[in-house]
């Protein structure tokens, strides 16, 4: 990571920055001091609670044991698994006009952070292809999976900033319209070379279809090769889900009452489920093409959380339960890269098996501790609830010594 700062501010996960131009981001959202100087903890709390559910599904004890909520739906539709990624990226889109909003009365120029947002952009997607290579880099070179959720965050976070520091809300709204409507379009309306024309089928689509002719089959997600569920035309409409978090983050950030706040927050978010399902009957709602009615549905979502923690939190001042998930809010990016190494690493560790033939540290593990007691799926469960536990204890011993991991 790119290293450790004390922090105290309501920066993203991506960093603090300097200050957007005053003409943009002030006049799109009038703060009052109070909400400027205080720290949100519900987005804290938010973010949480989203990097510790994307440890939990991306860790099982077994791949092949694992309760039907905590997987991917196969293609069209969604399961609560579907909700992480996209709850990430709204959290980014509210965190930036906190972040933006504070640095902003401390005189920053947009340029300087335009220049910052694109460094500190770039070193986020090298630490996704770092993560994706580890830990033999030279021979996974040829292969290497370019796409990937950090440098899609990075590239929506890049792509927003712009658009953030030099626009209004109308102008975000329009942006949003745009990248959603032009998206649909192009899925559905330009023909492929070789295929057909709005064909929303796995290796099918227009996106994918780029995909291989950018990066090559070489450097895809899919075991076929043909496809990647973060790549470059999807990541069009991964931008809309950070703008819509931004608009969240300027109607908490005005001068509403809380009660305002929160009524308003539900509302929108009923607004997005509503346009999302609907949308839905032409453009399936479909996480590995971020569909545009995928984006309204899982926003409607986010912003749901997002008042109930608003609510419960900052307004009703319920915090007993938030600590877990406020140290790992503070250290999202750190727990997930970290984790991830962690994974590779007991996969590719070998012991001694009961039999003497040798197995992966992983596979020992879960067959020593888990299986031998429970049933496979359980155990499964267990080992991803114990893989969540885990780095909750290494994110609180850096959030004890107020050590944060930030790129």
């Amino acid at each position: 990571m790119a290293g450790t700062q004390l922090i105290d501010a309501d920066a993203v996960e991506l960093g603090s920055a300097q200050a957007p131009d005053q003409s943009a981001i002030k006049s799109a959202s009038p703060a009052s001091p109070q909400a400027t100087a205080q720290r949100l903890l519900s987005l804290d709390v938010f973010r949480g609670v989203t990097i510790a559910g994307m440890l939990l599904v991306n860790n099982p004890g077994s791949w092949n044991h694992i309760y039907p909520p905590l997987k991917h739906a196969p293609w069209n539709g969604w399961t609560p698994t579907d909700l992480i990624f996209p709850f990430f990226l709204f959290i980014v889109g509210v965190s930036m006009t906190f972040s933006y909003g504070r640095l902003l009365e401390q005189g920053a120029t947009g340029r300087t952070l335009l220049l910052k947002s694109f460094k500190r952009a770039a070193l986020i997607f090298l630490v996704g292809l770092l993560l994706h290579g580890f830990p033999n880099y030279l021979a996974n070179l040829p292969t290497l999976r370019i796409p990937g959720v950090l440098q899609r965050i990075a590239l929506a976070y890049l792509i927003a900033t712009p658009i953030v520091l030099y626009t209004r809300v109308r102008g975000i709204v329009i942006a949003i319209a745009t990248l959603l409507f032009g998206y649909w379009i192009l899925q559905t309306t330009v023909p492929v070379p070789g295929g057909g024309t709005g064909i929303l089928e796995p290796g099918r689509d227009l996106g994918a279809w780029i995909d291989r002719t950018v990066f090559t089959t070489a450097h895809l997600w899919s075991t076929a090769r043909t496809w990647d569920p973060e790549g470059l035309l999807s990541t069009l409409p991964a931008v809309g889900t950070v703008l819509l978090g931004v608009l969240a983050g300027y109607w908490i950030r005005s001068d509403r009452t809380p009660a305002d706040k929160t009524v308003g927050l539900f509302v929108a978010a009923n607004a997005g489920l509503l346009i999302g399902l609907a949308w839905n009957w032409v453009f399936p709602i479909n996480k590995n093409l971020w569909t545009s009615s995928y984006v309204l549905f899982t926003a409607g979502m986010a912003c749901h959380f997002l008042a109930m923690c608003y609510w419960l939190i900052d307004v009703k001042g319920q915090r007993w339960w938030t600590r877990p998930f406020v140290i790992y809010g503070m250290n999202a990016i750190a727990a997930f890269f970290l984790s991830g190494i962690t994974a590779r690493v007991l996969s590719l560790i070998k012991v001694a098996g009961l039999d003497g033939a040798p197995i992966a540290l992983k596979t020992y593990l879960y067959t020593s501790f888990y299986t031998s007691w429970l049933s496979p799926i359980n155990a499964s469960l267990l080992f991803a609830v114990t893989y969540v536990l885990f780095f909750l204890g290494i994110m609180a011993i850096l959030y004890q010594r107020r050590i944060f991991i930030k790129l």
